[in-house]
């Protein structure tokens, strides 16, 4: 990131400026020397903004997945396979990988009385996205641990699920 512009429909990090910013983290100078940068606020959200103006947070930069030098944003891949009929709920996380870095690993939640297997997850995608954002690997689990306002808990994924 370097904190030029970036055109319409294009993928960048949003930066705040202005005279309301806080001033930095209490007791953290690393932090805040890596959030404020020549008076801007690197916030973290990763959007799109089109060509009438409007902002599109896309993910968070810490979520992204580095697989074979490509960066990949969970909540595109979450998005797709929330649109599968037997998925009630999904989190995708990085998984590391001795040849790409990283892989993408699906956490699935079946909708109740269905069932899904790691093979109908993969299919699913085929054709919908991109070959490299396709899931390498899916977990069935019971539940994907959220916040009390909803946001996947990535870190507790990843703790979880890739030991």
């Amino acid at each position: 990131m370097d904190g030029n512009d970036v055109g319409a429909d294009e993928l960048g990090e949003v930066l705040i400026g202005g005279t309301n910013l806080m001033k930095g983290y209490w007791n953290k100078p690393e932090a805040t020397a890596e959030t404020i940068k020549d008076g801007w606020l690197y916030s973290g959200d990763m959007a799109k903004m089109d060509k009438d103006g409007f902002l599109y947070i896309m993910d968070r930069k810490k979520d992204m997945i580095i697989s074979g030098g490509e960066n990949i944003y969970p909540a595109e891949i979450e998005d797709l396979l929330m649109g599968h009929p037997k998925i009630a709920d999904v989190g995708v996380i990085g998984s590391p990988d001795e040849k790409w870095g990283e892989s993408i690993k699906a956490i699935v939640v079946a909708r109740q009385g269905e069932s899904i297997d790691e093979a109908e997850v993969i299919q699913w995608c085929q054709g919908r996205i991109a070959k490299f954002k396709i899931p390498k690997k899916v977990v069935i689990t019971e539940e994907i641990p959220r916040t009390p306002t909803g946001k996947i808990l990535k870190r507790v994924l990843r703790d979880q699920f890739n030991q």
